[in-house]
């Protein structure tokens, strides 16, 4: 991800891009191993909701899901239709993607964040990287790809919603969704050394056991409990549209930087 400047917030250019390099990525047969990361000095602020570059009226060429084009509809027909295709839709894809997924993560992962980071089969995090969904602020039960309980036990993913605190990457890896904490200075390093490692083991092994361990989180209900909150994602974005003055309960990008701890 390379849009330092605004902490790689996820406008649509840069979500389209990412998804054609995890298509490329899948196609060339000299890629063992995937290796996400952020230029500058955090991994994502998450969603795009405020700089010059928010391109959320702009159309793009779908192709996560069959949902018509969300530009020029209004309300929750525009909002569903394209969140079904750039956060619930591309998230689940690259879920799939059958070369095992590294996520290089530091500074702040946040909201959107983390679902590119939990996308992934593996989070190296830096000693300063931070986690935190503080989107119960807006009046929304957590972002789209909504991983939380099966991230982390369900008490501490309710706390993590209800406080929206930022989650040391220390605690993180003490909970078990982050494999790895290393010095600021050596991420890349220990990152690619990991995906080394990894790049030497069979193909269709990596590829048939990233498909056993998905699959046994579905069984756990994963995909559904995903389109059950995703519901009530937009739920809370139309209340906020009809009884506020917006479908973000009045947030913007100042007032959460400014309520951030």
């Amino acid at each position: 991800m390379n849009r330092p400047e605004y902490r790689n917030a996820q406008n649509s250019a840069m979500t389209y891009a990412l998804d054609e390099a995890f298509y490329r990525a899948a196609e060339d047969d000299e890629v063992k191993v995937v290796v996400l990361a952020g230029a500058g000095p955090h991994f994502s602020a998450g969603h795009d909701i405020g700089t010059p570059g928010r391109d959320a009226d702009r159309t793009f060429p779908r192709k996560a899901g069959m949902w018509w084009d969300h530009a020029g509809k209004a309300g929750a027909e525009s909002r569903f239709a394209r969140e079904s295709e750039v956060y619930l839709g591309m998230c689940r894809r690259w879920r799939e993607l059958p070369k095992p997924m590294i996520a290089s993560v530091q500074g702040a992962c946040v909201a959107g964040g983390l679902m590119l980071a939990w996308v992934c089969d593996l989070i190296v995090a830096s000693d300063d990287a931070f986690f935190a969904d503080p989107v119960v602020r807006m009046g929304i039960p957590g972002v789209e790809y909504f991983a939380h309980p099966w991230v982390m036990p369900p008490r501490v993913a309710k706390e993590f919603l209800y406080t929206g605190d930022r989650m040391p990457a220390s605690r993180a890896y003490e909970l078990g969704w982050v494999n790895r904490v290393v010095a600021r200075d050596a991420l890349e390093e220990e990152t690619f050394a990991l995906a080394g490692r990894i790049a030497a083991m069979p193909r269709m092994g990596l590829a048939l056991t990233k498909k056993a361990v998905n699959q046994a989180e579905d069984l756990q209900g994963m995909h559904a409990g995903m389109d059950a909150v995703f519901g009530l994602h937009h739920l809370a974005h139309a209340h906020n549209a009809e009884t506020g003055e917006d479908s973000l309960g009045g947030q913007d990008v100042s007032s959460m930087k400014a309520a951030e701890q």
